[in-house]
């Protein structure tokens, strides 16, 4: 390798570097626009840098800072000097336009998200949650005794969850059973999907009283129509009886391997034979390929920090489906972007 060779090699991965390290203050201030309504002030059009200020009550200067940050990342297109729009990427932060992020750019830029980040090379000494020592509480609790953050908590969900809600209705073959019940489901983005798809089938909703805060009008037609019920309660202690399908989305990897086995011990007694469990987590591969890791090991080591679950590999699934009388049929990954699987797993 000559040096000019060998010098380039050397920029390029300081360049990288450089671009990962400045990534949490790109994210604040994809953070700082949303909570200041920097999208949806700006619409369809193009707007000046004085005009949003003025109806963002900001400084003037400031702004335009702002929005030359914005138009660095490809959130925003500069069409003359101190003239702004939105580029396709920065549309998704609007609040009012299909598949938007908002919510989901709220919650995860917040500090009840980030500040236990501060301690993660804690949590890697300890194998620890950060979250309870810096907030006095666990994630969950947290959530309960703060119910606008705890209803962004479930917008950010619902948000997240659009995708997997268009693709497994058809990605699994509920037309051979008559009752469906997701266990965690939060507002019933994912439920409802299920349900409109298939006419016949019937639903049960399950979660806390929080998780269920906002599931009266995601499934508001569903429950008028006598195909719904939402139970209250506490999947630690039990879930409702009566389907024969369950469905569990982003729940396993919120926990230990010994809380999951109290979970999926309790749809065991439930589930009938000739039942399904069906489990929608990312599945981590045996050896990180880089070309397609994409987030999922940074929402491993946020389940560490925040609320002290972790993502998990086929193998790691096939255990704990083993130890709760569970076997894994099929593992179909839904396909990029989404990063998403779904694991479908019998009684035994």
């Amino acid at each position: 390798m000559t040096h000019d060779s060998s010098q380039q090699s050397l920029d390029e991965a300081r360049g990288a570097l450089g671009r990962i390290i400045f990534g949490a203050m790109a994210a604040h201030t994809v953070g700082a626009a949303t909570r200041l309504g920097v999208l949806d002030l700006i619409g369809d059009g193009e707007r000046t840098a004085d005009e949003l200020a003025a109806a963002a009550g900001t400084q003037p200067q400031a702004t335009v800072r702002l929005l030359r940050a914005l138009t660095g990342l490809g959130i925003l297109t500069e069409r003359a000097p101190g003239s702004f729009a939105a580029t396709p990427v920065g549309a998704l932060m609007r609040k009012d336009v299909p598949g938007s992020l908002f919510s989901f750019i709220r919650m995860f830029t917040d500090p009840a998200m980030l500040r236990a980040w501060e301690q993660l090379d804690e949590s890697v000494r300890t194998g620890e949650t950060a979250f309870d020592k810096v907030f006095g509480t666990d994630f969950f609790s947290h959530l309960a005794e703060q119910p606008e953050l705890s209803a962004e908590f479930n917008a950010a969900m619902s948000q997240g969850t659009l995708d997997t809600a268009q693709r497994l209705p058809t990605a699994f073959d509920f037309s051979r059973y008559s009752t469906v019940a997701d266990i965690g489901g939060g507002d019933g983005t994912l439920l409802s999907a299920i349900l409109r798809a298939h006419p016949t089938l019937r639903g049960i909703l399950f979660d806390s009283p929080e998780g269920l805060a906002q599931a009266g009008t995601q499934l508001a037609a569903e429950i008028a129509g006598g195909r719904c019920s939402l139970i209250t309660g506490d999947f630690f202690a039990t879930v409702p009886a009566g389907a024969e399908v369950y469905v569990l989305k982003s729940v396993i990897h919120d926990w230990s391997d010994a809380r999951c086995a109290e979970i999926l011990g309790h749809c065991r007694r439930e589930i009938p034979d000739g039942g399904r469990l069906l489990i929608i987590e990312p599945v981590l591969p045996p050896v990180v390929d880089p070309a397609t890791a994409g987030a999922t090991y940074l929402t491993d080591l946020n389940m560490l920090v925040n609320v002290g679950g972790r993502e998990r590999t086929r193998d790691d699934f096939e255990q704990l489906c083993r130890d709760t009388g569970f076997a894994i049929r099929d593992v179909t990954p839904f396909g990029a972007p989404n990063p998403f699987c779904l694991i479908e797993a019998e009684p035994v």
